[in-house]
């Protein structure tokens, strides 16, 4: 107990949003931006703004993601402290988070977890995959098993910040496969990313999950409504 007060006293552990030093019971985020974190409530909602946005485009049948997305707001300020900064604890302890919201849910009756892939250029150049990092922390607490090399990427794809639905769709067309040697059929997956806007990576990755005869739902750390 004195070695850990001694650390923080040294190299106290702060909070990525308000940057306060945490205190002894608090992990990752402190409890006033814990409580304050801008949470969709999707899962308990049928026909959600996010799953009708995939309506004609990908038979999800259940779409669901854990915040509300917008500039300088607390879930960017996690995203680029996750993505960008190396922070790989807070991508495990947001995908725990997550997953904690989800218990009691239509989504308890996944079989597994299958996050979005990096290109292995951009993989290489960050040394982790973000959102596998949230596919891990959520699959720790639904107890279910993540699989990490379902897919590939094929494509490098520059940044789509700037790009419209259109654009988006179109860079990711023909960006993912199946690995054939890790296929799974007749399962209901569960597909993680750490952000949708368009849902056009979602989209383009999930129809190849879809046509391996599985069923189909999607979640993502935020969303964004454009």
């Amino acid at each position: 107990m004195w070695l850990h007060d001694f650390i923080q006293l040294i190299y106290p552990q702060i909070c990525p949003v308000c940057l306060n030093s945490l205190a002894k019971n608090e992990n990752q985020l402190c409890t006033a931006c814990l409580f304050s974190l801008p949470r969709t409530a999707f899962h308990g909602l049928s026909s959600n703004a996010l799953e009708e946005s995939f309506w004609g485009r990908l038979p999800v049948k259940h779409g669901t993601a854990f915040l509300f997305f917008e500039k300088k707001n607390r879930t960017q300020q996690i995203l680029h402290e996750i993505k960008y900064r190396n922070n790989r604890e807070l991508g495990i302890y947001m995908g725990r988070l997550f997953a904690s919201e989800l218990r009691g849910s239509s989504f308890d009756t996944v079989d597994g977890i299958v996050p979005v892939p990096l290109h292995p250029k951009k993989l290489h150049q960050r040394g982790y995959n973000q959102a596998e990092l949230i596919a891990n922390g959520m699959g720790d607490v639904m107890n279910k098993p993540v699989y990490n090399n379902l897919l590939v990427r094929n494509i490098y794809t520059t940044s789509q910040t700037r790009q419209g639905r259109y654009e988006r769709w179109e860079n990711m067309e023909e960006a993912f496969a199946l690995n054939e040697q890790m296929r799974v059929q007749q399962k209901h997956l569960l597909l993680v990313d750490d952000v949708i806007t368009t849902g056009a990576t979602l989209e383009a990755a999930g129809q190849h999950i879809a046509a391996g005869d599985n069923s189909i739902s999607v979640a993502s750390l935020a969303y964004t409504y454009l």
